[in-house]
């Protein structure tokens, strides 16, 4: 989801910086957030919606449906009211939006219940009662992906088309509601997924575009990096590197399945998005509340972009980093200018871990205001500290006008 030439990373000797306001957050209003703050949010047992930062939110998506029988459904039918206590919280927090989500990844049926129009109403239709039953804001559709079988998912040419027929059909359907509906959908954070949705057509009938911009780098890359970077990343970046060097060594074979090879970030996805017709106002940019790690790093350019012997932590949420690597002796903490991203290296430990601290946070919401984007979004609300300096905190003050 980096330093010209000699990747000689400057640590900034930043220590984590918390940005608290003294604010009275029952008198703060939407009208007083310049952005959309949207948080994907899996229900937990130890954190319950009471007990949830929703002050600082505009929008929560509650994750995730899934397509079964050609319907929006519960996998788990306890998740029902698991929601209702959510949608209950609005009584404290009139202006939060409540959605719902449907899909995530692995999730399959999509393609299928996109194919045809039959199918197409039946889907509409159950997310019409859904959102009535359970009085919601609105609905985020998570199909990953159109047209490409990710996770051995169904997938087939049509759904490019049928994604926009799909998206059409449900704000027609959403319409009918008395409540106000926000439609959005998640996007990828790479130029691929674009060529199988016909993006300028779909943003006509959906008021956000979640780009995910996160697990920009897999645990099973052969060489590490960041996997939420913020700055414009360019391959000249890595040169001289082992990352330059793998990439060097696959470059005919990538030519050969019409694929090239890009840096992913914030600012090249978003824009590439806006070059290809979309509205900055409509999009939505991500954050990670959780990090990747990798072992058996060598200590050259203190770790990035080198080999590595496989996936330390497949993933890790943030205030596990906080609790246990951060505050570890043997963990330093890197900036990198060029990505706008922070990293820690053990060279004791020989681990690399690539995550969104407070001060990444805060700079993404800074970047989405300056350029007068939808907002930002992240996954999942779950995962964050829950000390006062967390990153949502860092975000929230971060779109407060004026701050």
């Amino acid at each position: 989801m980096k330093i010209v030439k000699i990747l000689g990373f400057l640590f900034l000797g930043i220590a984590l910086v918390s940005f608290t306001l003294n604010f009275d957050f029952d008198k703060i209003t939407d009208d007083e957030i310049s952005n959309v703050v949207m948080a994907y949010y899996v229900p937990e047992k130890e954190y319950a919606p009471e007990n949830l930062p929703l002050e600082q939110l505009t929008h929560i998506i509650f994750s995730f449906t899934n397509v079964i029988d050609g319907e929006m459904k519960f996998r788990h039918d306890e998740n029902g009211e698991k929601l209702k206590q959510l949608v209950a919280q609005r009584e404290h927090h009139p202006k939060l939006k409540v959605m719902i989500a449907c899909g995530g990844w692995g999730a399959d049926g999509f393609s299928d219940m996109a194919h045809t129009e039959e199918n197409r109403r039946r889907f509409v239709e159950s997310v019409i009662a859904f959102n009535t039953k359970y009085d919601l804001d609105g609905l985020d559709i998570d199909w990953e992906y159109p047209a490409i079988p990710a996770a051995k998912t169904g997938a087939r040419p049509e759904d490019k088309q049928n994604f926009t027929l799909l998206m059409k059909e449900l704000r027609e359907g959403l319409s009918t509601l008395e409540r106000e509906q926000t439609l959005t959908f998640a996007s990828a954070g790479w130029e691929r997924y674009y060529n199988n949705v016909e993006i300028k057509e779909v943003m006509k009938h959906v008021d956000y575009m979640n780009v995910m911009t996160y697990d920009q780098i897999g645990s099973t890359s052969p060489f590490t990096g960041h996997h939420t970077a913020l700055g414009f990343i360019e391959l000249e970046h890595i040169q001289d590197t082992p990352a330059w060097d793998f990439l060097e060594s696959r470059k005919e074979e990538m030519k050969k399945r019409g694929y090239t090879f890009k840096p992913r970030s914030v600012e090249r996805i978003v824009g590439y998005c806006i070059e290809n017709g979309v509205e900055p106002k409509q999009i939505v940019i991500g954050a990670a509340f959780y990090g990747r790690a990798w072992k058996g790093v060598p200590p050259r350019n203190n770790g990035l972009y080198q080999e590595n012997s496989g996936s330390h932590i497949g993933w890790s949420g943030y205030s596990q980093i906080r609790k246990e690597f951060e505050a570890n002796k043997n963990y330093q903490r890197y900036w990198d200018p060029i990505a706008k991203a922070p990293y820690l290296y053990s060279a004791k430990d020989s681990i690399f871990i690539s995550y969104d601290d407070t001060v990444s946070v805060r700079l993404k919401t800074e970047y989405a205001l300056k350029n007068k984007l939808g907002g930002i979004m992240f996954w999942q609300l779950g995962n964050d500290t829950k000390e006062e300096s967390s990153l949502l905190k860092s975000m929230f003050d971060a779109s407060i006008k004026g701050k």
